[in-house]
């Protein structure tokens, strides 16, 4: 036993020294012809989505399953490791295999943590005074429902589920944990895209949704730490409640403390620069929302959520949001956003659901999705006074999931409480309820107050 250990630590620090000696060169190439692929084939997909009737954000999202395994990994694989797993010269593979991913990711929560602070600006959170409690009880329900009918469902696929992806039967508490938390989940990032490309975001409908689903999400990742804890037999109370505190109190902070010395430093910038957000000020725009993100990420709530509730707090400020639109939404929308949609897809595999039984069981996933984030919104909305027509329109919008669902599955894949044939499943549902809310919405438009933002939007052309 010590001389396979004194053998591992000799591996580790011969591949450390080899990694070491790499140039920048030769680790650049390889992620240089990755981003070339991904950046073009998620514009050419976004624009066939568009094509369709589609936000980009769903064709991207279908570029990167149909470059990961799901196709053309299954299709050419040599030619998709060439590409996606390239050798470096002097590095074990495994190594090599493990650093790109990495790479990718960091360069994909970067892009995440500067969306959620343009779709916090993008917002109009002014009609929340007198729909607040609306926002809060379509939130709850959204929570709620899903993780009731996500929990009872598991009892019932339980024991037709395979191995873990340790090889150990999946343990039936975790995994309906999981489950919960998985139907509970709204992609905050997609949808408030969705919401920008169709011109809803400032509408009252939107604002009400994208407050429900914030709270959701907040709630969702909370929810997901607390899950993960248990799991590890780590669960402790006090520390839950003090993360739930500590999410509260830089809430307050921001809005009370920081946003009135940031709206008076902005004013004075954009009045000396004509309007325009100079360099010195957008350093320090840009410093102050990874400070957000480093303060959530700290307190265990993810980082993408600081920036987000930045945002928040400064979307009162017209001229402001203008300048800051006008410099970063084109850089994260062209750039940082394929990066997120595509490599996540690459990393997903859908061809694991085998066998009428599985079909059902996938049918049975996504119909308790549906019903529980759909229907209960829904109908929390309607018992908060808005017509059915309205509720629907919040409905669907709430079950709208995408990549952020394959952020809370893969936490279950990788802690072996969900199983490959049920993660499948759950990217089917992500992908499903992403593709089916644009559709709705455009049919449901008429005689609401969405119908003339969209049109004025130009996505109908």
């Amino acid at each position: 036993m010590v001389l396979f250990a004194l053998q591992e630590s000799m591996d580790l620090a011969t591949a450390a020294k080899a990694l070491g000696r790499l140039s920048i060169e030769e680790l650049l190439l390889p992620v240089l012809i990755q981003l070339v692929i991904i950046i073009a084939v998620a514009r050419i997909f976004g624009s066939l989505a568009r094509g369709v009737g589609q936000p980009t954000a769903v064709g991207e999202i279908i570029a990167g399953l149909l470059l990961g395994p799901s196709l053309f990994g299954w299709l050419c694989p040599e030619t998709s490791a060439v590409i996606f797993k390239p050798h470096l010269e002097g590095v074990p593979d495994v190594l090599a295999n493990a650093a790109f991913p990495k790479i990718f990711a960091v360069l994909a929560q970067i892009g995440l943590i500067l969306l959620l602070f343009l779709i916090g600006l993008e917002f109009e959170f002014s009609h929340l005074q007198q729909h607040g409690r609306s926002a809060l009880a379509i939130s709850l329900t959204g929570i709620a429902l899903p993780f009731t009918l996500g929990a009872i469902l598991t009892q019932i696929i339980h024991p037709y589920l395979e191995a873990g992806p340790k090889g150990e039967p999946v343990p039936i508490f975790g995994l309906t944990l999981f489950m919960g938390v998985a139907m509970s989940i709204t992609a905050i990032p997609i949808l408030g895209r969705m919401m920008i490309e169709l011109g809803i975001n400032r509408t009252r409908l939107g604002a009400i949704t994208i407050t429900a689903a914030a709270v959701d999400d907040a709630a969702g990742w909370i929810l997901l730490a607390t899950v993960a804890a248990l799991v590890n037999s780590e669960f402790q109370i006090v520390d839950t409640l003090k993360m739930v505190g500590l999410t509260l109190g830089f809430a307050a902070f921001m809005f009370f403390v920081a946003r009135p010395l940031l709206v008076r430093y902005f004013r004075w910038s954009l009045s000396e620069n004509g309007g325009q957000l100079g360099l010195t000020p957008l350093v320090v725009l840009l410093v102050v929302i990874l400070l957000c993100a480093i303060a959530t990420s700290v307190i265990g709530i993810f980082a993408i959520f600081g920036p987000f509730i930045l945002g928040a707090t400064l979307s009162d400020q017209v001229e402001f949001r203008e300048a800051v639109t006008a410099k970063l939404r084109d850089i994260v929308t062209s750039f940082f956003l394929p990066i997120f949609f595509t490599y996540t897809g690459l990393r997903t595999e859908v061809r694991a659901v085998d066998g009428v039984i599985m079909w059902l069981i996938c049918g049975g996933v996504i119909a308790a999705a549906v019903i529980g984030k759909f229907g209960g919104c829904a109908i929390a909305a309607r018992l908060s006074g808005f017509s059915w027509k309205e509720s629907g329109i919040i409905g669907v919008m709430m079950n709208t999931r995408a990549l952020m669902e394959l952020i809370v599955i893969n936490v279950g894949y990788e802690l072996g409480v969900i199983p490959k044939s049920l993660f499948c499943m759950l990217v089917l549902m992500a992908i499903l309820t992403t593709v089916m809310t644009t559709p709705i919405l455009l049919r449901w438009r008429y005689g609401t107050e969405i119908e003339e933002p969209i049109s004025k939007s130009g996505f109908l052309e």
